[in-house]
């Protein structure tokens, strides 16, 4: 290996390493976002909590410290060391995250990959400082040790393998998340907006003796006849507003099966395998499926495969689906619509965001919601057969979801396994290139 790789600093590495602002810029409703540590998730930024700057306040940061297309972002307080790399061309600022400005393309890719490699993570978290938060100083990050080829082929070589794995995974996120997308905006045309009940009744009133084969077709033409004919063509008054004849209003402990989480003694837990996965709240939660993180040996409350998870506390709402049996702790529940319907449960429970939060927001110290009100709450009954067509149309989109996220984890697991042996020059680019092709 001496003389085909060496290690220089990130701050040779990189034509600058910088900061963001220390300032705290007042929120504005209409402006640019504010990019802080805690919305680098994953390798990917999250916006979703990011607050608006003004305009003058992002001119005055990106000064300093602007952030260009395929510069690598990393968290310095709190959770120290998560990376990210800029893949399009940015428009927020950034507070307290660390800036690697990158030469290109390649060497923005290298630096990410080489920052998440398990070694350079361990000399992350022995420089960070702090006892009651972490946090890592500017100092340390410019002067980290990068290994790099001396040859930049063989850089741009490994970064592609890398890439292409990460690709395929990105690929799948984006394929589960359109078929997310069209399940519950099925969910919503049929549960919520009552869509093929509108159009039936619109139809109805133009044609009024018309039977209800000739009324399904005319009205929800999309719709399989046999699934249509299932819709009622008028609506009836309820305490919670307008719904489908014959459609009922009940409260979610008489139509769900619900399991309260407890937690197991606390000498229970391993990370080696022994026992059922353990799921103890949102952290453990993944896009559709939990990320499994501990397992237990005296569950005291189980879900079994295809329950739909709700944590219930802190925060309250966020909806996985158990893809085995499992244990859980207090901060979730499982839960499965009686009919034993599983796309109808975990869609319902998205539908029920509004409603969880609120008990979120009512929260002391933090949000929660106990059995009991779990149970009382108000909901929409439709018939059972209706939620049975529902189901036997999702669960096709559920079932290509769940391959996807399959595929992803495989994928996932071959880069990690990857990613230290060919940042470090353990393995070369000619020994990997077969198992990638038969694995792509």
């Amino acid at each position: 290996m001496v003389g085909e790789w060496k290690s220089i600093t990130a701050e040779q590495f990189c034509t600058a390493v910088r900061d963001g602002t220390h300032d705290s810029p007042k929120p504005v409703k209409h402006g640019r976002f504010l990019v802080t540590s805690r919305h680098i998730i994953g390798g990917r930024l999250d916006l979703g909590n990011a607050y608006l700057i003004s305009q003058d306040d992002f001119n005055s940061i990106n000064k300093r410290s602007k952030v260009d297309k395929w510069d690598v972002l990393i968290s310095m307080i709190g959770t120290v060391g998560e990376p990210c790399l800029i893949k399009e061309e940015p428009d927020f600022a950034i507070k307290n995250v660390g800036l690697f400005k990158s030469k290109g393309e390649v060497e923005g890719k290298w630096l990410y990959y080489y920052l998440r490699s398990p070694n350079n993570q361990q000399i992350i978290r022995e420089q960070s400082r702090g006892t009651t938060q972490q946090y890592i100083p500017l100092g340390a990050l410019r002067k980290l040790p990068i290994f790099i080829p001396e040859d930049k082929n063989e850089m741009r070589a490994i970064v592609y393998i890398l890439g292409t794995l990460d690709n395929k995974i990105e690929l799948n996120r984006r394929m589960s998340q359109t078929l997310e997308e069209m399940a519950r905006a099925i969910f919503k045309s049929w549960f919520v907006d009552f869509d093929p009940v509108r159009a039936k009744a619109a139809v109805r009133r133009e044609h009024p003796d018309w039977t209800n084969a000739q009324v399904s077709r005319a009205a929800c033409p999309n719709l399989k006849p046999e699934i249509a004919e299932l819709f009622p063509d008028r609506f009836v008054d309820s305490e919670l507003g307008e719904i489908p004849e014959g459609w009922k209003i009940g409260c979610i402990g008489n139509e769900f099966n619900i399991t309260m989480g407890q937690s197991p003694p606390g000498n229970t837990y391993n990370e080696v395998g022994e026992g059922l996965p353990f799921y103890q709240g949102r952290t453990d939660f993944g896009f559709r499926f939990p990320m499994r993180r501990v397992y237990c040996t005296a569950p005291t409350r189980l879900a079994k495969k295809g329950d739909t998870l709700i944590s219930v506390r802190a925060p309250v709402g966020d909806i996985n689906i158990a893809t085995e049996d499992c244990a859980i702790g207090r901060g979730v529940a499982a839960a499965r619509h009686k009919s034993g319907s599983r796309s109808y449960t975990y869609q319902f429970m998205h539908a029920k965001a509004d409603v969880f939060a609120r008990f979120e927001a009512e929260g002391t110290v933090f949000g929660s919601i106990g059995k009991k009100d779990f149970n009382i709450i108000r909901c929409l009954v439709p018939p059972k057969i209706v939620v049975t067509a529902f189901d036997r149309l999702i669960v096709q989109l559920d079932d290509r979801i769940s391959i996807n996220e399959n595929q992803s984890y495989t994928l996932a697991a071959l880069r990690d396994a990857l990613l230290p042996k060919l940042i470090s020059g353990d393995i070369r680019v000619k020994d990997v290139e077969r198992l990638l092709k038969r694995t792509t």
